[in-house]
């Protein structure tokens, strides 16, 4: 079926209006799981996070130089300084006396009785003793026990998504594994007697859309469970459909349209209900949510750029909100539009383009506005420019926001 072949959908519906019934039936499963830091890394927090212990937990030093009391260095100057004996460092229970000097290093402890670290280059070795050229009051160059963190301190609200220099502070503090969301589970069911995992004969295609619809799962914080492909019986595809009801979500790729192999929709309806069945976006119209108990089933088109542009759209925030994690915008760059993009009025077009950079412009260029079975479109591609059902369209220069669908979320 072609984009512009809408036969057979009755009740097209527009893009918000498909995220909002799908969202009422995707429901936060509520489970949580403990996991070492080292695993933590784009995981969501369960609770809140404190500090268990101060960071520095000790006064250390701040520079490389000598620990001292402050008292003794006031009045020290280049033409008078102050003279101090220089203790033995080395010793593990090493103090500072009056009118003594420890030399210490960046990150060590201040040794006790000290108050103070005069830098290496205000200073001079004589003899046993210590010349100091630079008077510095009490704390100068001391790191004091929780400069950077305070034990008990509020680190983190529950429902943060964790970034590696997170986890570094996190383990300064102590902390060595956190309580975070479960990764929803998603049952990943690629459909299509044409299909083969590899060496196709004529009239066979490689099956894609499954591992890639997976990737992209795993890459929004779901679990995915990437399924064999299931030909296009009704009764396959029902007991493929039951096996992962246990699963938080359900979907599947190819079978969702309204010709005599596309099966999905029927065999979902006699096991549940269908929510809404084709939506107004292009590529990827022929695209059906079902319920089966209290597991919602989403049925993309089986065009490689139809799977995608959905997947973004419709299955990305489901596995969003069935995990609880938060649901940002994909990032966005302007760029001038270098040709025209047409689009249908009522109809949410996605086209693909790659940017590039003339005499310091950046210039969005069209990969191709149609064709939903060309998946180089995408994979090409530098992003897409979303024009809204309100337009007919966007003329060439125009200014645009290209999305960048495939970041790292």
């Amino acid at each position: 079926m072609s984009d512009h072949d809408h036969a057979g959908f009755t009740d097209r519906i527009r893009l918000g209006e498909a995220r909002e019934r799908l969202r009422e039936h995707v429901v936060p499963h509520g489970r949580t799981e403990t996991v070492a830091l080292v695993d933590a890394d784009s995981r969501v927090l369960a609770e809140p996070l404190t500090a268990a212990r101060a960071v520095p937990h000790y006064e250390r030093a701040a520079m490389d130089g000598y620990a001292v009391r402050a008292e003794d260095t006031f009045g020290a100057s280049d033409r008078s300084p102050a003279v101090l004996r220089r203790g033995d460092g080395a010793r593990p229970d090493v103090s500072v006396a009056r009118g003594e000097a420890v030399q210490v290093h960046t990150g060590s402890a201040l040794p006790e009785g000290a108050d103070a670290v005069v830098m290496v280059e205000h200073t001079e070795t004589v003899g046993d003793d210590l010349e100091v050229f630079d008077a510095v009051p009490e704390g100068e160059n001391v790191a004091p026990v929780g400069e950077d963190v305070e034990a008990g301190q509020p680190l983190f609200e529950a429902g943060h998504r964790l970034r590696p220099s997170d986890l570094g502070l996190v383990k300064s503090t102590g902390v060595t594994e956190v309580e975070v969301r479960a990764s929803p589970t998603v049952g990943v069911i690629p459909t299509g007697e044409e299909l083969v995992q590899s060496d196709p004969a004529p009239g066979e295609v490689i099956e894609t859309n499954g591992m890639t619809v997976a990737q992209l799962v795993t890459r929004w914080g779901g679990d995915p469970t990437y399924r064999d492909v299931v030909t296009d019986d009704e009764d396959a595809l029902r007991d493929a459909i039951e096996r992962d009801l246990d699963c938080d979500l359900v979907v599947t790729t190819g079978g969702s349209s309204v010709g005599e192999r596309d099966l999905l929709p029927d065999v979902v309806a006699s096991m549940g209900a269908v929510v809404f069945h084709g939506v107004g976006l292009r590529p990827g119209h022929p695209v059906a949510l079902g319920v089966v108990g209290e597991t919602p089933v989403l049925m993309l088109p089986g065009y490689p750029v139809s799977t995608l542009v959905n997947a973004v759209q419709l299955l990305r925030p489901a596995v969003k909100w069935a995990g609880d994690m938060p649901l940002n915008d994909p990032p966005a760059v302007r760029a001038r539009l270098d040709r025209k993009v047409r689009s249908e009025p009522g109809v949410r077009t996605f086209a693909r383009v790659r940017l590039e950079e003339h005499q310091g412009d950046r210039v969005a260029i069209p990969t191709r506005t149609s064709g939903a079975g060309v998946l180089s479109s995408v994979a090409l591609a530098d992003g897409w420019v979303v024009v809204p059902e309100s337009r007919e369209g966007i003329p060439a220069g125009e200014t645009v926001d290209v999305e960048d669908w495939e970041w790292q979320p």
